[in-house]
């Protein structure tokens, strides 16, 4: 039972070993997109528009800085992310931030860039973050060890949080789906029914909230430089 629920999310749809079609769809997700999108200022257009520009003062806000092409990467990856995970919610389409290998190839480049970027330009700053400020002196080497380590977890618990939600709210679905073939009774089915769209709303709310804290932690974690 265990090993049939979580092969929804093996990407088990393939020609051969090398080659797994679930995968595929990433690289097309802008042909999803209906021409009037990039052609014409249509109502969605209008709405999506309306949408980043409230991300876009979101982010002024956090980042404090008039350099809009920091801006506009973190939006980049708050839209991938919510792909993903909207798309995921359909019957049959492979949701790939189920995976860590996926979360892992966001978050880890963002850390890395950061940790790069701020230990060879602004060194100093990046020690002082390792002592709080007011911290005895007994308790400073402590303290440096404590902050290494929470700064080293942090793409691992950018990715685990991302992954394990996808994970949770699909394996819900999963579970009501199965036992609905088993009841005869049409009120208890219609019941399940309603519990089964509460949770889909549920989930298209939770993947839009987890793109949000990711890029929203990603944005706060360039910010301490």
């Amino acid at each position: 039972m265990l090993f049939n629920l979580f092969s929804i999310f093996d990407p088990a749809t393939s020609l051969n070993h090398w080659f797994e079609l679930n995968w595929i769809f990433m690289i097309f997700i802008p042909l999803l997109m209906p021409y009037s999108f990039w052609f014409k200022k249509n109502k969605f257009f209008i709405f999506i528009n309306l949408f980043l520009m409230f991300l876009f003062k979101e982010m002024n806000n956090l980042l404090k800085t008039k350099n809009y092409n920091n801006i506009n990467f973190f939006l980049m990856i708050f839209f991938i992310i919510l792909t993903f995970n909207f798309l995921g919610l359909f019957p049959y389409i492979f949701n790939p931030t189920s995976h860590l290998v996926i979360t892992l190839t966001l978050s880890l480049p963002i850390w890395l860039g950061i940790m790069f970027y701020g230990w060879f330009n602004f060194y100093k700053h990046m020690l002082s973050h390792l002592i709080p400020l007011g911290t005895p002196s007994i308790l400073m080497p402590f303290m440096v060890m404590i902050e290494t380590i929470s700064n080293i977890i942090r793409p691992s618990t950018l990715a685990i949080r991302l992954s394990a939600n996808m994970v949770a709210g699909h394996l819900l679905l999963c579970l009501l789906g199965s036992t609905e073939e088993n009841i005869i009774n049409n009120y208890i089915l219609f019941i399940l029914l309603i519990i089964q769209m509460l949770l889909l709303t549920l989930e298209i709310s939770v993947s839009i909230i987890q793109s949000y804290v990711f890029m929203t932690l990603s944005s706060l974690y360039s910010n301490e430089i």
